[in-house]
């Protein structure tokens, strides 16, 4: 690339860089700390998306004080969480999404136990999942048949058991074939656990007799599931 190019691209990235500032600094409580670490890491955003995030993030941060806020920021580890919740701002294509990634930074700052390197992977974790499976997730905190109703109805059209048949339609065995991807990834990243069918004459697994794999009964959450649920602000823990 020529030096109109690079210059081109320089001016580019300063422009955005001072748009963000300018979207952070509206921010009433947290946005001039925000604001420093913005111009930093954040070339080339989504402005629309990563204004939304910072309102979002300013909200939940008004409950911390700013002094400790400043302490904690200038910290390299506290700075490397808050960028990848920044990067991951920037991507996401809804509110949920938003707010589940400023959920995350707001509980890894004020988690006592629960280090920012800790508080990054669960990050990491969130961004792997699509947003069908963080609905799964959240499915499987109370997987009994009329277990969280309320729930169940918000997102029916995601949780809809599709069953897979020798008259299946095409459209029934792709639906069927995403929903077991879903389950696969979610058991893949440690987050739900199986549990499987027992003879109750032999107290022996019972098998597939197609797969040879054991018959799963039903999953639970396992403790990273249910403790990214609680960071991404979708389960409290009953005090």
């Amino acid at each position: 690339m020529n030096s109109a190019g690079h210059s081109t691209e320089a001016n580019k990235t300063d422009l955005l860089v001072s748009v963000a500032k300018s979207i952070v600094g509206i921010a009433p409580f947290a946005g001039p700390l925000l604001a420093e670490l913005i111009g930093t890491f954040i070339p080339n955003q989504r402005i629309d998306r990563l204004g939304k995030y910072v309102y979002e993030l300013d909200r939940r941060l008004t409950s911390f004080e700013e002094s400790f806020l400043k302490e904690e920021f200038g910290k390299e580890d506290c700075a490397d969480f808050l960028e990848e919740g920044f990067r991951q701002a920037t991507r996401a294509p809804s509110d949920d999404r938003r707010n589940y990634i400023a959920s995350v930074i707001e509980n890894g700052l004020s988690s006592e136990h629960i280090s920012y390197i800790e508080s990054k992977h669960l990050l990491q974790l969130l961004e792997a999942l699509n947003d069908a499976e963080i609905i799964w997730l959240r499915y499987h905190l109370d997987p009994t048949i009329n277990g969280d109703v309320e729930f169940r109805n918000k997102h029916k059209n995601v949780l809809e058991h599709v069953v897979a048949t020798l008259s299946s339609s095409q459209d029934e065995l792709d639906k069927c074939a995403l929903q077991s991807s879903y389950t696969e990834h979610l058991e893949r990243l440690g987050l739900i656990q199986p549990h499987h069918w027992v003879d109750q004459k032999t107290g022996m697994p019972e098998f597939d007799k197609i797969s040879g794999e054991p018959k799963i009964s039903y999953y639970t959450l396992t403790l990273l599931g249910r403790l990214l649920l609680r960071f991404i602000g979708l389960y409290e823990e009953e005090v």
